[in-house]
C-alpha cells in the first residue's frame, strides 16, 4: 500500500509541485498548486469528459425513464430490466463517474501532505530525498499566495469559494430532482431524490468545511478543480 501511495500519488504530486515552484517566478506555492491542479485535471480529462457526458445523457434519458416507470409501475423486475436496456442502448454506465471521484481522494491528500508535511518536512523546506533526479531544488519558496493568503494555513474565503464552485457545478451537471407525488411511496425514488438533494446542497457544504479544516492549499485545489469541471460542462453541452 505504501508503494502504491508513493509511486502513483504522493511522489508525483510532490515532485510536480516542486517543479512548478521552481518554474514560477517568485516561487509562489499557491500559483504552483493551481498549475498542478490544472495538470491533474488534464491527466484525468478523459474520465472527466466521460463523466460529464454521462450526466448529460442521464438528463436526456429522463423522459424515457419516466415512461418506463409509468409502464412498469407494478413490475419492478421488468422496470429494472428495461432501464438497464435503455442505459445499454445509450452506451451509458451509471457507475462510471465513481472512478473519477475515488481517484481524486488520494490526490487531495497527496497535495495536502505535500504542502503541510512533505515526508515530514513542511514547506518552505524541500525534502530533496523525495525529488526525482530531473527536478531542481527551488531557490525561492513563497508560502503567501498572491501576497495575501498563507497557503499552509486555514482560509475561510477560499473554503467558501470551494463550496460555492461545487454548488454551481452540481446545479449544472445534475438533473433536477423529481418532486414527490402525493401519496407516493417508493423507496428507490425517495433514495434517488435524497441523493440528488445531498449532492446539490449537502456536498458543497461538506467540501467547504473540509477545505477550511485542512488548509488553504486544499481549498485552492477544490476551487480550481471545480472551475475546470464547470468549463468542461459547458464544452460538453455545446458539442454534444
Amino acid at each position: 500500500m505504501s508503494y502504491i501511495w508513493h509511486t502513483f500519488f504522493f511522489d508525483p504530486i510532490y515532485n510536480g509541485l516542486v517543479f512548478f515552484i521552481d518554474a514560477i517566478p517568485g516561487g509562489d506555492v499557491g500559483l504552483s498548486i493551481i498549475a498542478i491542479t490544472v495538470l491533474v485535471k488534464f491527466v484525468l480529462l478523459p474520465l472527466s469528459i466521460k463523466a460529464a457526458k454521462m450526466q448529460k445523457t442521464m438528463r436526456e434519458l429522463e423522459p424515457g425513464l419516466k415512461d418506463l416507470k409509468e409502464k412498469y409501475k407494478d413490475d419492478r423486475e421488468a422496470l429494472a430490466r428495461e432501464t438497464m436496456a435503455l442505459y445499454r442502448e445509450a452506451g451509458l454506465n451509471p457507475f462510471s463517474g465513481i472512478l473519477l471521484v475515488l481517484l481524486q481522494i488520494p490526490i487531495i491528500f497527496a497535495l495536502y501532505f505535500s504542502v503541510y508535511s512533505g515526508g515530514g518536512i513542511t514547506l518552505p523546506n524541500i525534502n530533496v530525498e523525495l525529488l526525482y533526479s530531473f527536478i531542481p531544488v527551488p531557490e525561492n519558496v513563497d508560502m503567501i499566495f498572491l501576497g495575501f493568503v498563507d497557503i499552509a494555513s486555514k482560509s475561510w474565503p477560499l473554503a467558501a469559494l470551494a463550496g460555492l464552485t461545487q454548488f454551481i457545478h452540481a446545479h449544472l451537471s445534475l438533473p433536477k430532482p423529481e418532486p414527490r407525488k402525493e401519496g407516493e411511496s417508493n423507496m428507490k425514488a425517495d433514495f434517488a431524490r435524497s441523493m440528488n438533494i445531498n449532492m446539490r446542497y449537502v456536498l458543497p457544504a461538506v467540501i467547504g468545511v473540509v477545505a477550511y479544516t485542512l488548509s488553504a492549499s486544499v481549498a485552492l485545489y477544490f476551487t480550481i478543480s471545480n472551475l475546470v469541471a464547470i468549463a468542461q460542462e459547458f464544452v460538453v453541452r455545446k458539442h454534444r
